[in-house]
């Protein structure tokens, strides 16, 4: 698989009359593994912690050269990255794309050149499964309906189960797996409750910048309205916070203040979960890292490898008004956040 053994053996042995001495170094210099990775960009806490998970696993002590890119949320830029990985014949392609279309090509150029491609995070939608080689990552639809079916447990735990909810969708980045799933599982459980309205529902992007400006925008037209806030990723959901307690709104799980679910679980995400500012964190594990050389490994001793592999997540409350909920039959604990929990966390 290496590109590296043509060239290592046309130097592998030095002749010198009738005898063959071996040069020295070679093996040690063939064994390294070389991965290009285009990563979307830094636009999250989250992200930050899945780029250093994809560091630290990928590094020279543990035998690989990783060539690291930051496509700074641009397709564009992820596109020229991996032509870029092509020309230098890396071992492996590792990508997390930005948005969910328009990777056929390249994809195809990788495969005519025998570079197996490995799809992090959000999804591609090909034409041909075949042009990438596994792909590991989150259940985007599955974590969005737990939330919702979390929201619905609580409110009727609440005593609020009949009331009108007006709620607000500040979505990710247009296109992106995460923003197409938990779009869907917030848009489904919308659809099934008559009483429940979507106020507003516009992109935030992922970042916190882009979820102020968004609520800051909501709260001028319908501040006083609203219930829920639903954001697609704890970055959003601190930009989205400052707005409402700048507007003069209080944030919170009891009535009368605007309730604020959120994604990731990252540190800062489940910090403001223990002070109550958001009432329910939806776990998003980063740390694909050893998932990622685990299909590596597995590909370098010739074993098959799973197509698809969703990750295990959890649910963290601010307090224990639900203890689980269900989705499609299946029983998902939510478990109360303590600083215990949060200590002993890697992200």
């Amino acid at each position: 698989m290496k590109k590296k053994i043509v060239s290592a053996l046309l130097t592998a042995t030095m002749v010198c009359g009738m005898c063959v001495v071996p040069t020295v170094g070679v093996a040690a210099a063939d064994d390294t593994i070389t991965v290009g990775f285009s990563q979307v960009g830094a636009e999250s806490d989250w992200r930050t912690a899945n780029t250093e998970s994809m560091k630290s696993t990928f590094s020279e002590e543990n035998g690989y050269n990783l060539i690291f890119d930051d496509a700074q949320q641009k397709q564009e830029n992820q596109l020229t990255a991996i032509r870029n990985f092509i020309q230098q014949e890396v071992d492996y392609i590792v990508l997390a794309p930005v948005t969910e279309t328009g990777w056929d090509t390249v994809l195809q150029e990788a495969k005519d050149a025998g570079i197996p491609v490995i799809i992090v995070d959000r999804m591609v939608d090909v034409s041909d499964d075949s042009l990438y080689t596994a792909w590991v990552g989150s259940n985007f639809k599955l974590e969005g309906q737990k939330a919702m079916a979390w929201l619905d447990a609580y409110l009727e735990a609440k005593g609020r189960g009949d009331e009108e909810i007006n709620l607000v969708d500040i979505q990710g980045t247009i296109g992106a797996s995460a923003q197409i799933g938990r779009t869907q599982g917030f848009d489904d459980a919308v659809e099934a409750h008559d009483n429940w309205t979507t106020l507003a529902q516009q992109s935030g992007e992922f970042t916190q910048a882009k979820g102020q400006e968004v609520m800051e925008s909501i709260l001028k037209q319908s501040g006083d309205d609203i219930d829920v806030v639903y954001c697609e990723n704890d970055n959003e959901a601190f930009g989205a916070i400052d707005a409402i307690e700048a507007a003069g709104y209080e944030v919170g799980g009891e009535e009368g203040q605007i309730l604020v679910m959120s994604f990731d679980t990252t540190n800062a995400g489940l910090t403001d979960t223990l002070s109550g500012k958001i009432t329910l964190d939806t776990e998003c594990n980063p740390l694909h890292g050893p998932r990622v050389q685990e299909i590596i490994e597995k590909l370098e001793a010739g074993e098959e490898v799973d197509k698809q592999a969703y990750v295990d997540e959890e649910m963290f409350a601010a307090d224990d008004t639900v203890t689980s909920i269900k989705v499609d039959d299946a029983d998902y604990e939510v478990t109360t956040i303590t600083q215990d929990i949060i200590d002993g966390r890697a992200y």
